[in-house]
């Protein structure tokens, strides 16, 4: 059985990423956290130690995404992720590419995360960011290249990752 100290380091590592992993089946935050919190606990109850606890955790969420998408009613058609071509370990690594954008996003100054969440996530155009942040077009520009420079610090693979990802 784990000890608290490691669950909460497991916690602290993983419930983002978890929590995007799920995010990708279930579309619902509220019913995201409920599982992601549910898998945890589980491994905290779990009597035999697990080998691969990040392996286990990924496992649990899948599996408990599947039933709460039962639970609700839908049982067809699955998310293709659940049965389909992308593999547990793929899908690991896309919600953990996911948190680690969601983590540099967070760590942008304030102004420049909304102006390019507004462009990239919601397709506002220069003029209507500018509209609704009461700020000039030119403004909105530099605060999105400026972020978009910030992030591209973080490789390459980041830049494709946000330009997919919205």
């Amino acid at each position: 059985m784990l000890q608290t100290k490691e669950i909460e380091t497991l916690f602290r590592t993983y419930y983002r990423p978890l929590c995007l992993y799920a995010l990708h089946y279930l579309g619902d935050p509220d019913v995201v956290e409920d599982v992601v919190q549910e898998s945890f606990t589980a491994l905290w109850r779990q009597e035999n130690p697990v080998a691969n606890v990040k392996a286990w955790l990924y496992l649990a969420v899948r599996n408990r995404s599947i039933d709460a998408l039962r639970r609700s009613g839908k049982t067809e058609p699955l998310p293709s992720d659940l049965d389909g071509p992308i593999s547990d370990d793929e899908a690991e690594e896309r919600s953990a590419s996911e948190a680690r954008l969601w983590t540099a996003m967070d760590a942008l100054p304030e102004m420049r995360r909304k102006c390019l969440l507004l462009a990239k996530r919601d397709g506002l155009s220069y003029k209507e960011i500018a509209d609704e942040l009461n700020i000039s077009e030119h403004t909105v520009r530099n605060h999105i290249s400026r972020a978009l420079e910030t992030l591209r610090e973080g490789g390459p693979q980041m830049l494709d990752f946000i330009f997919s990802f919205f």
